[in-house]
């Protein structure tokens, strides 16, 4: 080589060296550090419209160098996502002191969606652990029974690429709506849902309005509604069904409705939605009307709470049961009817539908869960039926003592399951199981199912019981699905379930976590089509999220 050439060849092979010193890292795929690692934590929450950041995915990096370390890369995948189009953006956030998602410090910018996503930003990690949330917003329509996946494929520092390690596998990420979030028109807290498909095939969404606080009644809370004409895709603005206003001199405040239970008649369409309304407040200790109430009174009773709700029937005396119905598939709803000396026995404390769905029977009976407070206060579930279309309704025996919320289903052989949550259930690690209950002869007598206390675990709270029949090389067939926080403790683990044998057995093979994060708790399901199951439930995502499962999912 001549002189000239190798100076030349050393000119060439010194800039790149300065070059790549300038860029602060010329990292390989071999340089991977065990001192610095990645790992990661997904979570399964419902992926939902109307949430700007939806935390799915945690990110954290641990340096155990002692040196200063600069982050240049994390590489997210998206690979196994069913329709990219329906998420607007993914970011990637730092964490705050409490380990929650920091949306004033962003890493990156926030990306389009594509398979493989790459935020870039240098970042000097001095502390030993440093975490990062990866956030998802997703597009105002979406198809609901889409699913989003997940995956931290790549994280690029000073010290080279790290091997990224997960707590578990990337799960499928269920999209949902947040159809009611906290302070929506105006109004505090939305909390109970119900749901029903008409006979038209429109989802009716019903759920307590609590315009003021979170609290339960006594308060100014009212029953509204969401309609979907397109199978839960988009709703229509809320309605409200049932007010009593400033009834009998006194504010809204002291005329709460709260508790709604929706039925579709399925024999003439009709729809029927009942509430409990609680007029003024008693006196916790003598039972006694308390006079002179106004909107400055601070008093506050529940009607399950001491004697908040009496023996008798008067508005003074009782709590009460209204209903009101609608003939045009929601449009609009009858003046509130008090159904309270038809249900009521005038010994009962307390006596009033139990929140969630009722159901037509298959000879056209139309059936209510109910709850209320026996002769000596102590709380029970049991129904209500009506023979004539909902003229009249007669009420059942209590089905159980100790139980309140409950629904209904009617099983294989013509007998109504009643499946109801039991104050015993609260951090029993011993027995812990809903109550369920069968009857033959409308609640006149009823005999406790052997799955009773030992098949579905609860942390004592409200849970969604409903019957789906779909068909199967081309047999006619039904599945019963259970819905509530999967748990001993705490309303977290929102979990679906599936019996294929009438309540007998809930095989774990068949669940399907929704919400692992706490919430509410409460849940209800309705049937969109053949094909297509929703639940509407209290989640950690918003007041009221709806979601969609396809039937072949459970079945398969």
């Amino acid at each position: 080589m001549k002189p000239i050439r190798v100076i030349l060849f050393f000119s060439i092979l010194l800039y790149i060296s300065d070059t790549s010193a300038t860029q602060h890292v010329s990292c390989r795929k071999d340089t991977i550090t065990d001192q610095i690692s990645a790992s990661v934590t997904h979570q399964i929450i419902p992926v939902v419209t109307r949430v700007e950041h939806n935390a799915v995915m945690k990110i954290r990096l641990t340096n155990l160098s002692g040196k200063p370390v600069s982050l240049y890369d994390i590489t997210l995948s998206l690979k196994g996502t069913s329709a990219l189009k329906d998420i607007e953006s993914v970011s990637v956030f730092h964490a705050d002191e409490k380990g929650r998602l920091d949306s004033r410090k962003q890493y990156g910018q926030s990306l389009k969606p594509a398979e493989k996503l790459t935020f870039k930003s240098k970042l000097i990690i001095e502390k030993p652990e440093q975490f990062f949330w990866v956030s998802i917003k997703l597009k105002s329509e979406v198809e609901l029974t889409n699913t989003i996946h997940i995956s931290c494929t790549e994280i690029k520092t000073s010290q080279g690429y790290l091997q990224v390690h997960a707590t578990k596998a990337a799960p499928d990420l269920r999209l949902g709506i947040a159809l009611r979030q906290h302070k929506d028109d105006g109004i505090h807290t939305y909390r109970i849902p119900g749901l029903a498909t008409t006979k038209k095939g429109t989802l009716i969404a019903v759920y307590d309005a609590r315009h003021n606080s979170a609290r339960d009644l006594q308060g100014d809370i009212n029953i509204a509604i969401n309609r979907s004409f397109d199978r839960g895709k988009t709703w229509e603005p809320l309605q409200t069904v049932l007010d009593m206003k400033k009834w009998g001199g006194l504010p809204e405040k002291f005329n709460g409705v709260s508790d709604a239970c929706i039925l579709v008649d399925d024999v003439t369409g009709e729809i029927i939605i009942a509430g409990l309304w609680m007029h003024g407040l008693l006196d916790a200790e003598s039972g006694k009307f308390i006079e002179g109430l106004t909107d400055d009174s601070q008093l506050w009773l529940h009607q399950w709470n001491k004697k908040g709700s009496q023996p008798g029937f008067d508005v003074k005396e009782t709590s009460q049961f209204l209903i009101t119905r609608s003939i045009d598939d929601g449009t609009t709803w009858s003046e509130p009817e008090n159904i309270t000396r038809q249900v009521k026995k005038e010994e009962w404390w307390l006596f009033c539908p139990a929140p969630g769905s009722g159901i037509t029977l298959n000879d056209g009976t139309l059936v209510m869960p109910t709850q209320g407070r026996d002769e000596k206060g102590e709380p029970f579930s049991n129904i209500i039926y009506s023979l004539d279309r909902g003229k009249t309704w007669q009420s059942s025996n209590p089905a159980y003592s100790g139980v309140n919320e409950c629904m209904a289903v009617q099983l294989t052989d013509g007998s109504i399951m009643l499946n109801m949550r039991d104050g015993r259930n609260r951090n029993n690690t011993e027995i812990n199981g809903r109550v369920i209950c069968t009857t033959n002869d409308m609640g006149e007598t009823w005999t406790e199912h052997p799955s009773s206390r030992k098949a579905l675990i609860e942390p004592t709270c409200m849970a969604s019981l409903y019957k789906h029949a779909y068909i199967s090389k081309n047999e006619k067939k039904q599945v019963l699905l259970f819905c509530n926080p999967n748990s001993i403790s705490k309303r977290n683990n929102i979990t679906l379930k599936a019996s294929f044998d009438d309540g007998a057995t809930w095989p774990e093979n068949k669940w399907i976590l929704l919400d692992e994060l706490s919430g509410r708790g409460y849940s209800c399901i309705t049937s969109v089509d053949e094909e297509t199951i929703g639940v509407l439930y209290e989640s950690s995502q918003a007041d009221m999220v709806f979601q969609k499962i396809k039937i072949s999912e459970i079945i398969k």
